[in-house]
């Protein structure tokens, strides 16, 4: 904000001093800063560019310590592997062998049931005569009905292998499974962002951390100036704003260049970026100024940012009269 401040003043001193270049604003070259930040504490293993080169986008500008995000991501494949073989299992049924298996328990069951009322049988004839206790045959009740009861479980046990999974317990496994596979995606995204890449094509203007150094959440860890090109960051006076859109051709005078630059407008404010706006009379209105950027052509890359900059504005007719 001081630097436009400082810009703004210079500019009206400018045009205090000379009513030949009221139709110039002035300004510096800029690339879009992009600050790519780190999403977990880590440390850096790996710096594969030097600051100031030029890289492309996918380029790999940081490399984050992973051992313990692989651990994750291994843990999560394997809960994946876990619930597909658990919902395989529930789509595929009972084998064969434990269907037989069943069965046999069943049949077990039913021997077992026969015999115990026999032996009830013939207790409660003996009572009759007094020839066993009551004791035997309470026991001998109570053996048979819990035969009665074993047997009834296994046949519940038979017909469920039978009748195959319940549409609630496939549902419970499709949903476990679909949890772990999101599990997996987010680790997975977790251990990507653990290599840091450039975003857009341009400069890496700066590495803040050093080889080794622990990086904090969310602090920058490489700075890229985008774009192949600067674009010219200047203010326009008000009287000029209204004569000035989006897509128009304007030449950029560049400090240390004889030759001007033909740049087109990719950005212009709709409101002052400075000065207030409200209860201004005819004379103060014209201090008003909106920030604009004037897009340079490729073939201009080299050019460093911050060098001064000045953009010739379309002359307005009758403004010296204002």
């Amino acid at each position: 904000m001081l630097n436009r401040i400082l810009i703004s003043f210079v500019f009206l001193l400018f045009l205090g001093c000379s009513h030949e270049q009221e139709n110039v604003a002035l300004g510096t070259l800029e690339r879009d800063r992009i600050a790519h930040t780190a999403t977990v504490s880590e440390v850096i293993t790996d710096l594969p560019i030097a600051a100031g080169s030029k890289v492309i986008k996918g380029t790999v500008l940081v490399r984050l310590d992973d051992d313990l995000q692989k651990a994750s991501v291994a843990k999560a494949k394997a809960q994946v592997q876990q619930a597909q073989a658990t919902l395989d299992k529930a789509h595929n049924g009972a084998r064969q062998e434990e269907v037989a298996a069943a069965k046999a328990n069943v049949a077990g069951a039913e021997a077992a049931l026969a015999k115990s009322t026999a032996s009830y049988a013939r207790a409660k004839s003996l009572i009759k005569t007094n020839l066993t206790s009551q004791a035997t045959l309470d026991d001998a009740l109570a053996n048979r009905d819990k035969n009665l009861a074993t047997l009834s479980n296994t046949q519940e046990q038979l017909l469920q292998l039978i009748n195959g999974t319940r549409i609630e317990d496939l549902a419970i496994a499709e949903a476990v499974l679909a949890s772990n596979i999101a599990m997996l995606a987010s680790e997975e995204k977790k251990l990507s962002n653990l290599t840091i890449t450039a975003k857009r094509d341009g400069i890496l203007d700066n590495l803040p951390w050093n080889l080794g150094e622990r990086v904090t959440a969310g602090s920058p860890v490489a700075i890229v100036l985008a774009g192949k090109a600067p674009f010219a960051r200047v203010y326009i006076p008000e009287p000029y704003r209204v004569h000035i859109k989006v897509g128009d051709s304007l030449t950029v005078h560049v400090d240390g260049l004889a030759k001007p630059i033909l740049g087109n407008v990719r950005w212009i404010a709709t409101e002052p970026a400075f000065t207030p706006y409200y209860a201004l009379n005819q004379a103060e209105r014209a201090n008003l100024m909106y920030l604009a950027e004037i897009m340079l052509p490729d073939n201009t890359s080299d050019l460093p940012s911050g060098i001064p900059a000045q953009v010739v504005l379309p002359l307005v007719t009758g403004l010296s009269e204002r």
